[in-house]
């Protein structure tokens, strides 16, 4: 019989338990990077629908109150098997201004606040809620 070199049971569990250490120090400094990946979702929909809204102005005078009426579809959340983090909607609009909303369907840090982002007819979105 020839002995093959292995690790035993302990040794491995031992590693295990050093990378789970590692990982839970490591956690809390990658929440906030996080947060900003998934908030640059939430601004890059906003984006189109400003971009969508601009282009309803310049062919009715007017901004419209209707995502639908925009031919804006919104992704899938991830309560509905999906991807998106944030739902979206449109708050106000009229001839001359318009706001959209978007609202953070998930905690991201597990602090109860949810994130929150607004664009107007300025084009630039902006934080209304840091989560």
């Amino acid at each position: 019989m020839k002995k093959l070199k292995a690790y035993n049971l302990q040794e491995v569990l031992t590693v295990l338990l050093i990378i789970g250490i590692l990982l839970l120090l490591a956690l809390p400094n990658l929440m906030p990077l996080i947060s900003k990946a998934k908030a640059i979702e939430a601004q890059t929909q906003l984006k189109y629908v400003y971009n969508l809204q601009t282009t309803h102005r310049f062919m009715y005078s007017k901004y419209s109150n209707d995502l639908v009426e925009l031919d804006f579809e919104a992704p899938k959340t991830v309560k509905q098997d999906g991807t998106s983090n944030y739902v979206y909607d449109i708050l106000e609009a009229n001839n001359s201004n318009f706001k959209a909303r978007a609202t953070a369907i998930t905690d991201f840090d597990g602090d109860g606040i949810f994130n929150v982002w607004e664009i107007n007819e300025n084009g630039t979105p902006k934080q209304i809620t840091k989560d």
